[in-house]
């Protein structure tokens, strides 16, 4: 186990730094405080980001760290934190690690003892959800949906039954098309809700039934343009014990054929539900 009593001596603090998602005035003074000192900020974009520090009136060393170099760049940060220089990670928006880099680079070190400070501010995840109405005591993030229809389609379906509130980011050129398979694989009523624009002048938000919502985009002309937050309220009770009795049925057929193990298998295959979980679900059928 890891404590920051196991920090190398004299290294320096990488500092976590959430930025505003749109609204510049979100910025935290703790957080422009932070990237005033540091010796270098790693941004997912030094362009985007040196309008953020022009704005405050930073001056610093910048180097990009994205999705394509973040292994190669990694080392180079976790050596200025050996060197006793602060670093601060940024991404284009919110909240870092969030669907966007550093992961690789925060475990890598932790791993070596340095410490990882977060400053917490704007993330568009909460903040959509904190203004949908939909239920919040439980939600499940699922980043951005598969590109191809066929593989999206693939992750609803599996995820049709989940009782928490869904939440998924997604581009604004693949927006309609998500919707309306969301109408689709889950239903024209299942209670759907977008954010677009989130803290910007054009902050938008679709509510309603999933058809409703798919119409009302189509008919914006805005309506294919910013980032989304989409919030799909989760499956009700009746939904989720239909599906729970549709599984059963299914695995009693293949179980008639196959052995537990390929029985399970291809019940998940077919169902989008959980390998291990059939695995013992159809054990108990099998004991019945």
């Amino acid at each position: 186990m890891n404590s920051e009593n196991d920090q190398p001596e004299h290294s320096g603090t990488l500092y976590i730094v959430a930025t505003p998602i749109g609204n510049l005035d979100d910025m935290s003074p703790r957080a422009a405080s932070i990237l005033s000192r540091v010796s270098v900020i790693a941004a997912e974009d030094t362009r985007h980001s040196g309008r953020l520090l022009q704005h405050l009136g930073i001056r610093k060393p910048m180097m990009a760290l994205h999705d394509h170099n973040e292994r190669d760049k990694a080392g180079q940060i976790l050596d200025k934190l050996a060197a006793s220089q602060d670093v601060a990670l940024i991404s284009d928006a919110g909240t870092p690690l969030i669907s966007d880099p550093g992961y690789v680079l925060v475990r890598e070190a932790r791993a070596r003892g340095f410490r990882v400070s977060p400053v917490p501010g704007a993330c568009a995840l909460v903040t959509a959800l904190s203004a949908a109405g939909l239920p919040t005591d439980r939600f499940l993030f699922e980043g951005f949906l598969p590109a191809k229809q066929g593989a999206r389609k693939a992750a609803l379906e599996r995820l049709a039954r989940e009782s928490a509130t869904l939440v998924f980011y997604e581009s604004p050129h693949r927006i309609v098309d998500t919707v309306r398979d969301i109408e689709q694989v889950m239903g024209a009523e299942r209670e759907l809700v977008l954010a677009r624009e989130l803290t910007k002048a054009f902050e938008t938000f679709y509510a309603g039934a999933a058809g409703s919502v798919g119409d009302a985009l189509e008919a914006d002309p805005h309506g294919s343009r910013g980032e989304f937050v989409v919030m799909v309220h989760g499956a009700s009770d009746a939904e989720v014990a239909v599906g729970s009795v549709e599984v059963d049925r299914v695995l009693a057929l293949l179980l008639k054929e196959l052995p537990v193990k390929k029985a399970a298998k291809l019940a998940a295959e077919l169902t989008g539900s959980s390998k291990n979980e059939l695995y013992q679900r159809a054990l108990e059928l099998k004991a019945e």
